[in-house]
């Protein structure tokens, strides 16, 4: 029973494979202008679609909202009941229909004239209502459904949702659209952690920061390392300034030279002229850092290269960093 399966899997992507190849020969003219109406927009591009051109619209309307061009969706049902009102003279709307006859999307376009929003439509039919009617028309049309019967919308709905991710790319180059602003619509995301959160805003503070002064035993930093729990104490002077940091990794070599840890003053183990970070730098940062010298934790220095703080490869792993 396994073969069958297969086969009729194979099927279906290599007739949405030639579908989607066969875009490539429509971005032209009608695609060039629908790019120009959406980036002299000053509104939102708005939406509709009905039924599975409904839901691949949903996802085109999002994808374009978090890659910089303001959209929502609205059912074209929902539109001739109130939501009509959602939509403004200073809108775009992108209404998809594969036949370009859908009646609810066709109740609305008096309406949508007589407001003055512009018209951008993607149809399989290009002789179609809605097309005609449209500043521009994105040929979505396919040679043949994916579902044998051919029935189901598969081939024209994955077409549909390419050429709307080719629009959504096209209008992110347009407009310089950047990592940075992707993360600042993504905030709690894994990319808006990396590319927003600072070091200040996950880094031990105050009496958290594991700290010793230079004239202090082995053993008294190794108190301090185990009572703060980062695995490291920095070292200081006399007026607070970070002279060198002590870690566990320096206590294993320490020890293989039979060292006294009572006498042994930590100025003397300590390494100075260690790898810092500053606290405005990004947290993603301090973890390239870590992973580089293959290290665990970093003190933190302020703008005037005072110490102000401590992390860790825990707080990034808390912070959603990694």
């Amino acid at each position: 029973m396994t073969k069958p399966f297969v086969s009729a899997a194979l099927k279906a992507i290599e007739v949405e494979r030639q579908a989607v190849e066969a875009l490539s020969a429509r971005i032209g003219d009608d695609f060039i202008r629908a790019c120009e109406v959406m980036m002299a927009c000053k509104g939102r591009v708005v939406v509709t679609g009905m039924g599975k051109s409904g839901h691949i619209g949903n996802k085109i309307a999002a994808t374009l909202a978090s890659t910089g061009t303001p959209s929502f969706f609205v059912h074209p049902g929902e539109a001739s009941h109130g939501d009509l009102g959602m939509i403004t003279s200073d809108d775009v709307v992108l209404a998809i229909s594969n036949s370009g006859n859908t009646g609810e999307v066709l109740t609305i376009l008096p309406l949508l004239k007589r407001m003055g929003a512009p018209l951008i439509s993607m149809t399989g039919n290009p002789d179609s209502t809605l097309a005609r009617e449209a500043v521009a028309n994105l040929d979505i049309s396919v040679a043949k459904e994916a579902c044998p019967l051919g029935l189901a919308p598969t081939s024209s709905t994955t077409a549909t949702l390419v050429m709307g991710d080719a629009l959504a790319v096209a209008m992110l180059e347009a407009r310089g659209f950047s990592a940075e602003d992707f993360a600042l619509s993504h905030p709690g995301g894994v990319l808006g952690r990396r590319l927003l959160l600072r070091v200040a805003d996950i880094m031990h503070t105050g009496d958290r920061v594991p700290r010793v002064q230079e004239n202090t035993p082995m053993s008294g930093a190794l108190l301090e390392i185990s009572l703060k729990g980062l695995g490291m104490t920095t070292v200081v002077n006399d007026e607070g300034e970070l002279t060198g940091i002590f870690t566990d990794g320096d206590l294993r070599r320490t020890l293989d030279r039979s060292i006294d840890i009572h006498r042994t003053l930590i100025r003397d183990v300590m390494t100075r002229n260690g790898r810092t970070i500053h606290d405005n730098q990004l947290a993603a940062e301090a973890l390239h850092v870590m992973e580089e010298l293959k290290i665990n934790a970093l003190p933190v220095l302020d703008s005037n290269e005072e110490l102000v703080g401590a992390i860790n490869m825990h707080d990034l792993l808390r912070a959603g960093v990694i």
